[in-house]
């Protein structure tokens, strides 16, 4: 298990298509620099012998996956890192729980060019965690517990000093799972487990970085059944028996794998579409480069040429092939440009499916099919570039927001003489922190296309995103975007931007909203209850979400991969709590406090009192978050001078958020809370 800038071993077999690259369609930016210079694959996972000989390549992809574990069937999971220097960007990825399959890539590259989860050369998570330091990993087998506790995946969590339990269920042709706090403790740095099959006990330590190492025994004493848990039988097994079937043909020479993978190619299950890509990647292109060509179900057609793009000739990028591609000079086009046979015909495919009927997944994966050719086959020509932009450019706006930053990106790559005024317009509208920066950064590389008007419109954003609050690389990220973007100006632009590039900084901005919101009204659960319970129809998704970033709760908490990650994940709060709990939380928030959540108060031998949640134990001192809207600004506390520390009675959350929004605003909201991020729910108006 291998990660954290680890330079890929020697191997002999290997399960993962060698082909990979960076495969990004813009430059990325950088902050602070960590792992700069480390490519793809990042962290991966190796199958040996029992001699070390013989090395198996298993996964690429991660950052810091530490520790791995097998469950009874033989499936592999791992406690994957997150580079909490990214905190509030884009490109931010919590500590995430990782079903490792065979051939997997889970997308990790460094600075900003970390690949979203719905790319779908890589694969999600199967839990998102949030903000944490992953350690060692096991499950509960042979423990002397209750059934749901021996079949749980164990995973320790060095900085917030807590073993999860995380309860993994069969859905598709993987799993899903739910988090439990199974063992907390200030400070507990947890380092790794095992169960004694002698006393059917769990063992845990603790340790490392100068504090206190110590060895636990952890029992159970209650009334429930001990005795050895039975599999469970489920209505996936068939699923899983597909997928492993496929991974049959990651390894060793099958020529009947084209046949036998092809059918999945289009398969609903998206793990089982990646096994089947896989297994025909192992195979000579010569074999499926037609029949990827003539395919027209969509998704078959889609990914059998992302498969080509993978696969087929490409070009030569210089010295190494994963470095950042050049965008294209399109006033100075080599000749070659646009050559590439493979190229042309893979355009020409997907020029074949009918955008429109094509559903927000697919037309993603279009767009990064196109990516991925342009990265390795080079730019297209001019003719295409043309064709290309009359396509997508009346594609954006889109509904969806991961439509919105693919087709910036692609309409900032071909210079789309619309770009500036669009992706400008999101840029202003966005609700989001995450969105603003991305489309900023996006718009860095434009160089076509702009007024005065949406020059200044732009640069002036930097005036509030400098006061904005992230990880210890975010200051540097919207510098480094900024700089890039001036760079570009003319010096007649530059003279003409002056004021705008000269202002300071405005203090305290937020992305939510250039102006406070004023008190609406006091609401109470008495008066917003019986609008809950019958007003959630005919709502409006986008005005909910535009309320989510409204009331800063994107600032700390996540929502459909968007947000901060202080706070918990909220996509799947309704699969848990009904309205008059989710309510609740937001009107009471002190009322209840997770203790996943919840803050510590310090009282120091001097008298002063700290409130905050600790984010790491570093040495001797405790770093404590204490205002979750600048998460990445923490209060050291010595250990040595603390009288008193114990959990704080008050939630970090702030009471009144509900309370400058009117009734329709709040609904609204209400409604885009409780559909965990699909704008088909029912609740909203057609």
């Amino acid at each position: 298990v291998c990660g954290n800038r680890t330079a890929m071993t020697e191997i002999n077999t290997s399960r993962v298509p060698q082909n990979w690259d960076e495969d990004l369609l813009l430059p990325r930016i950088y902050g602070r620099g960590f792992m700069k210079g480390t490519h793809a694959p990042g962290g991966y996972i190796c199958r040996i012998d029992p001699e070390g000989k013989n090395w198996e390549l298993v996964a690429t992809g991660f950052r810091n996956e530490y520790d791995a574990a097998l469950n009874r069937e033989g499936e592999m999971f791992t406690f994957d890192a997150d580079m909490e220097w990214d905190v509030n960007t884009p490109w931010y990825r919590p500590t995430r729980v990782n079903h490792v399959v065979s051939g997997a890539e889970f997308g990790w590259r460094n600075g900003g060019g970390k690949w979203p989860v719905y790319y779908q050369d890589s694969l999600p998570s199967v839990i998102d965690i949030g903000f944490g330091s992953p350690t060692g990993v096991g499950f509960g087998y042979g423990a002397k517990f209750p059934a749901k506790y021996q079949n749980a995946f164990y995973i320790c969590d060095w900085s917030y000093g807590k073993l999860y339990a995380i309860h993994l269920t069969p859905k598709g042709s993987t799993y899903t799972a739910v988090k439990e706090d199974f063992i907390t403790g200030t400070p507990l740095p947890l380092t790794d487990l095992v169960i004694n099959p002698v006393d059917n006990a769990m063992y845990f330590a603790i340790g490392g970085r100068k504090v206190q190492s110590g060895l636990y025994r952890v029992t159970y004493d209650g009334k429930e059944s001990t005795a050895i848990a039975k599999p469970v039988n489920d209505r996936y097994k068939k699923l899983r028996k597909a997928r492993r079937n496929l991974e049959t043909y990651h390894l060793g020479d099958h020529p009947e794998a084209v046949k036998k993978a092809w059918p999945y190619l289009g398969h609903e299950d998206r793990n089982l579409r990646f096994a089947a890509r896989i297994a025909i990647e192992h195979r000579p292109v010569a074999q499926w480069r037609e029949k990827a060509l003539a395919a027209r179900d969509p998704w078959t057609s889609i990914n059998a040429l992302m498969a080509l793009a993978r696969q087929a000739t490409r070009e030569d990028k210089g010295e190494g092939e994963n470095i950042d591609a050049a965008l294209p000079d399109w006033n100075n086009l080599p000749e070659s440009a646009g050559s590439n046979p493979d190229q042309q015909a893979i355009f020409k495919s997907l020029d074949s499916l009918d955008w429109d009927s094509l559903t927000v997944a697919q037309k993603l994966t279009v767009l990064r099919v196109y990516t991925i050719s342009f990265d390795r086959h080079g730019a297209p020509s001019q003719k295409t570039r043309e064709q290309l932009i009359k396509k997508f450019d009346p594609a954006l706006p889109a509904r969806a927001s991961s439509l919105n930053s693919e087709l910036s990106q692609m309409l900032v790559y071909l210079q789309a003489p619309s770009a500036a005024t669009k992706i400008v317009a999101l840029l202003s509208e966005s609700p989001t922190q995450e969105e603003q920066i991305y489309f900023a950064k996006t718009l860095r590389h434009l160089t076509n296309g702009w007024t005065p008007e949406l020059q200044k419109t732009y640069f002036s954003w930097f005036t509030r995103a400098t006061a904005y609050r992230g990880g210890a690389s975010f200051s540097l990220f919207v510098t480094n975007i900024r700089d890039a973007a001036v760079a570009k100006l003319s010096d007649e632009e530059k003279l003409a931007l002056k004021p705008i590039l000269e202002a300071k900084p405005i203090e305290n901005s937020t992305p939510y909203s250039t102006e406070p919101r004023p008190i609406v009204k006091k609401w109470t659960m008495d008066e917003l209850l019986p609008l809950v319970e019958t007003g959630l129809k005919n709502r409006d998704f986008d005005n909910g979400r535009k309320m989510f970033g409204a009331t800063t709760c994107f600032a700390c908490h996540r929502f459909e991969n968007q947000g901060g990650a202080v706070g918990p994940d909220l996509t799947i709060l309704a699969g848990r709590f009904s309205a008059r709990d989710i309510l609740e939380s937001i009107v009471e928030p002190s009322k209840q406090i997770s203790d996943q959540y919840e803050a510590t108060q310090f009282v120091t031998v001097d008298g002063k009192v700290i409130v905050g949640r600790i984010a790491n134990l570093s040495g001797n001192s405790y770093r404590v978050i204490t205002d979750m809207m600048n998460p990445g600004n923490m209060t050291n506390v010595d250990r040595d001078s603390i009288e008193e520390m114990v959990p704080s009675k008050t939630s970090m959350m702030p009471k009144g958020l509900l309370d400058t929004l009117n009734e329709e605003e709040l609904l609204d909201l209400m409604a885009y809370l409780l559909s965990r991020g699909d704008r088909e729910n029912p609740m909203f108006k057609k």
